[in-house]
């Protein structure tokens, strides 16, 4: 998979997992399309270490699939790193 694809497929796979979470999360596109390739590249190494998925395919459900799952992880840490507290002395 080229470059390209790959930051397209970060971009589509980091807006469908913020669409995915609830709540408010910050950003915008830029923030969405590293979130996702950086969400890709995790899946993609979780998934490859586990189950021996490929992500070489633009076009393959389990590229998505890795793709998606890993950029929930992502979105679910970066949530965890920007929360504020309001109880804060």
């Amino acid at each position: 998979m080229g470059f390209i694809a790959f930051l397209i497929l970060g971009l589509i796979a980091g807006a469908i997992a913020k669409a995915i979470l609830p709540g408010r999360q910050g950003g915008g596109w830029i923030a969405t399309l590293v979130l996702g390739v950086i969400g890709a590249l995790l899946g993609g190494w979780i998934g490859g270490a586990l189950f021996g998925a490929d992500i070489n395919e633009f076009f393959s459900i389990e590229t998505w699939l890795v793709a998606i799952i890993g950029s929930l992880v992502v979105l679910v840490i970066y949530g965890f790193v920007t929360r504020k507290s309001g109880n804060r002395a």
